[in-house]
């Protein structure tokens, strides 16, 4: 029965896709702990604007924004080849496997540690692995609480706008149903994630919450627009690899149409 699932290309195809998609997501998590300097990034010196009264504010994002933007790219392709039930399901997925992966990393850090482990880096300027490795992994709950709820939240959203868009242009402008999801379900990431882990859990005023919300908005809507080309490259991969027929009778199949 296995040889006969491994040779159908869509389910090879969704395992592929699924493997991915949860691969990314815990990773994105697992590096959302540091924060970069977008504009040190691209050789600029770090801006100073301010919003809502909020002074001093720059372009300085965590890590995970690098792999989130793929999460909604590989979100519209499943949409548009397997339909809404197929990413609810590797989203839930997801979901459970980051949450056991934070439980495991909870273990890890409360595990009593090997004495020659703690010094072991001192000449690299570790003093303490202990205390560096519960830093890295170790995150405060309602942050955690925040990243998979908004994850989840997001991810039904871009589920529901792509339908609603492609139910009105059918197989039509695909940049607007795959772009047009993904700015609104990232407004709604990016308010959630932050009212969650720093307005509930630290107290943050709301100007300074929507302060940062539009600022890591503006990035998130700015990658939604520039990768969207992605979207047709790797849907023209796709249709060759499943053949023009195949994949049409799933695009219809998706959208609740029956094949003839």
């Amino acid at each position: 029965m296995i040889h006969s699932i491994l040779k159908d290309k869509p389910t090879k195809l969704f395992i592929s896709i699924a493997a991915f998609f949860v691969a990314n997501a815990l990773i994105a998590e697992c590096i959302g702990g540091k924060i970069f300097s977008l504009e040190k990034v691209l050789g600029m010196s770090p801006s100073n604007f301010n919003i809502f009264g909020q002074t001093g504010l720059a372009f300085n994002l965590t890590c995970g924004v690098l792999l989130w933007p793929l999460e909604f790219i590989v979100t519209d392709i499943v949409n548009e080849y397997y339909g809404p039930k197929a990413v609810k399901r590797i989203s839930y997925t997801a979901v459970v496997l980051i949450i056991y992966a934070f439980v495991m990393f909870y273990g890890a850090m409360h595990v009593a540690p090997a004495d020659f482990w703690i010094t072991s880096k001192q000449t690299e300027g570790i003093d303490n692995m202990q205390t560096a490795f519960s830093g890295i992994f170790g995150q405060g709950m309602w942050i955690i609480v925040g990243s998979i709820t908004a994850f989840l939240v997001s991810q039904i959203i871009d589920v529901t706008v792509f339908h609603k868009i492609k139910k009105m242009t059918g197989e039509k402008w695909v940049w607007l149903r795959a772009t047009g999801s993904t700015v609104v379900s990232q407004l709604v990431d990016s308010f959630i994630v932050l009212f969650i882990a720093f307005k509930i859990g630290n107290g943050w005023s709301w100007q300074l919450v929507l302060a940062i919300c539009l600022v890591n908005y503006a990035y998130k809507f700015t990658m939604a627009i520039v990768l969207t080309p992605l979207i047709y490259i790797i849907e023209k991969q796709i249709d060759h690899y499943l053949g023009h027929d195949t994949a049409q009778k799933m695009k219809r199949a998706a959208m609740g149409i029956e094949n003839e």
